[in-house]
């Protein structure tokens, strides 16, 4: 017996925005197992996780707060697949940012409408600068992106690691933590009593504008043409490797941007563990939002809530924390199936003759179509 994927025609744009929908009730269905085995009952852990989100003003600034990280590494994951640039360092980037923000953000004694834009920015150009040796080494040399951008993301945590036990180490306290940032250069407050800060409205903002860009501009439509064919755009005229270039730059910007964002909105200084993987599960985010803006908004802020609401299920159920981390992976791997097989269809061969093919939708055809 043996198996063969075949190209399938492609599906309606009905059914295309239908499936991230159907990759996460199939995820939430699948982590019934996962909340039976912890010996709760899944549907009241469902409940404390959306009511711990959603449920109160607070739960509802704490879901935008940790959405707003996962917004703009699922932007900046999105941006990258796009092209075809496979860019899984988003974790360095924004480790990264988040150093340059906390080094500037204790030095740079500047009025906050001059401070927070002037650290930003920097947090923003070290991402991608960094991002960018990839592109280089892609475009010049024809090394794998993948490759490189996934050990570079140990070289920063290392490099932050040993500063933070070093020279960047506040003397004040014993735990691996930088001096705090001045006022001055903190993000405002959205709404008070809360954590919620305008790196929310920032990140909203870098949405709309990837999205005008990805839409309405020409590096968009060299984007789409570089991602669809590299070799039929160059074909067309279309620079290939300039365009990996500055999709190399935006994707470590907006990802050198989250990490900023964690450090002037959020601790205010810079810890070890900065980044509970918002790098890794903006990969996540980027696959289930369809690579589109919108769909990435939508992701995060679902991806936020599970996040917030877990710490209220685990309180109430006793189902870890760590489901939340799961659900994420199964949704990674339930949208990938889903991915190829709404592309493909597969055709079983036993002896030579070809048996009956199952598609994307689940029917059964006999012979060749």
């Amino acid at each position: 017996m043996r198996l063969r994927l075949e190209k399938r025609e492609p599906i309606s744009t009905r059914a295309r925005l239908a499936l991230p929908f159907a990759a996460v009730a199939i995820s939430f269905a699948l982590s019934f197992i996962l909340i039976l085995l912890a010996r709760a009952n899944p549907f009241t852990a469902y409940y404390y996780i959306f009511y711990g989100a959603l449920g109160s003003r607070t739960g509802l600034a704490e879901t935008a707060v940790k959405a707003t990280p996962l917004l703009l590494t699922g932007l900046a994951a999105a941006v990258a697949f796009k092209a075809r640039f496979y860019n899984l360092g988003g974790e360095g980037q924004l480790c990264l940012g988040a150093l340059c923000a906390a080094v500037l953000g204790v030095r740079l004694a500047l009025p906050r409408a001059l401070a927070v834009p002037a650290i930003v920015a920097a947090g923003c150009a070290a991402g991608a600068a960094w991002a960018l040796l990839a592109g280089l080494l892609k475009t010049r040399l024809k090394v794998d992106e993948v490759v490189v951008t996934l050990l570079s993301n140990y070289i920063v945590i290392c490099v932050i690691s040993a500063l933070l036990d070093g020279p960047l180490k506040d003397p004040r306290t014993m735990w691996p933590n930088s001096a705090p940032i001045l006022d001055s250069a903190r993000y405002p407050l959205i709404v008070p009593g809360t954590r919620l800060h305008a790196g929310a409205l920032v990140a909203l903002a870098a949405a709309g504008a990837l999205w005008w860009v990805m839409r309405r501009s020409v590096l968009g439509f060299e984007i789409a043409a570089v991602g669809a064919n590299p070799r039929a755009a160059a074909y067309a005229g279309i620079p290939v490797g300039r365009t990996v270039i500055l999709v190399s730059l935006l994707s470590g910007g907006l990802a050198g941007l989250a990490g900023a964002g964690e450090v002037v909105g959020l601790h205010y200084n810079l810890v070890e563990k900065i980044s509970p993987n918002y790098g890794y599960a903006g990969v996540v985010i980027a696959m289930l939002g369809g690579l589109d803006p919108f769909g990435v908004v939508c992701a995060a802020i679902l991806f936020g809530v599970l996040v917030t609401g877990a710490e209220l299920m685990s309180r109430y159920t006793g189902v870890p924390v760590f489901l939340a981390d799961a659900l994420q992976g199964i949704v990674l791997l339930v949208m990938c199936a889903v991915f190829v097989f709404t592309r493909c269809r597969v055709r079983v061969s036993r002896g030579g003759e070809e048996s009956p093919v199952c598609d994307a939708r689940g029917a059964t055809e006999g012979g060749a179509r």
